[in-house]
């Protein structure tokens, strides 16, 4: 393994102050937002923002220890949490993903499953086109048959499906 991918993308220290700073930045507005709606007791029992002004004083409150220790730890700046290679490794995985998620909102959730498979069938699996085809389709015709049939639970569709008459 070369020096460029045994570097790390992201120390310990880094990502626990960027986390801890998203959950107090949470924090924050979950007590803006209670205080608005009330976080007194009322006659008739606890304000609408009652019990999350105290969630969100929890998570304000956490967060600050977090970023104490985080900051009080000097070691924590040399610690990798991720190296370049991992980094990557997780994009190939997580990307995909994320299109996979948009692509459910305009072809459908069956044929951006298929298009999932297949790709991390092909790209990772090395799978040839018969069997990569054959699972991908395979594997979204029974869940069609399986949640639109069986369950009747209609599941997001695209134009594809509208073309077939089957939305």
């Amino acid at each position: 393994m070369s020096d460029q991918h045994a570097r790390p993308a992201a120390s310990t220290r880094t990502v626990e102050l960027v986390v801890a700073a998203l959950i107090l930045l949470l924090g924050a507005v979950v007590i803006y937002d209670s205080l608005r709606l009330g976080i007194r007791w009322a006659d008739e029992g606890p304000q609408a923002g009652y019990f999350p002004f105290y969630i969100g004083l929890l998570l304000c409150l956490s967060a600050a220890l977090v970023l104490g220790r985080a900051l009080r730890d000097v070691a924590s700046r040399a610690k990798a949490f991720v190296t370049r290679e991992a980094l990557a490794q997780i994009l190939q995985l997580l990307v995909p993903s994320i299109v996979y998620v948009v692509l459910i909102k305009y072809i459908g959730i069956y044929v951006a499953s298929t298009v999932f498979i297949a790709y991390f069938m092909r790209r990772l699996g090395k799978y040839g086109w018969p069997i990569t085809l054959g699972v991908s389709v395979g594997v979204s015709v029974v869940f069609f048959a399986l949640f639109e049939g069986w369950f009747k639970v209609p599941l997001p569709k695209g134009p594809l499906e509208s073309w077939f008459g089957l939305d």
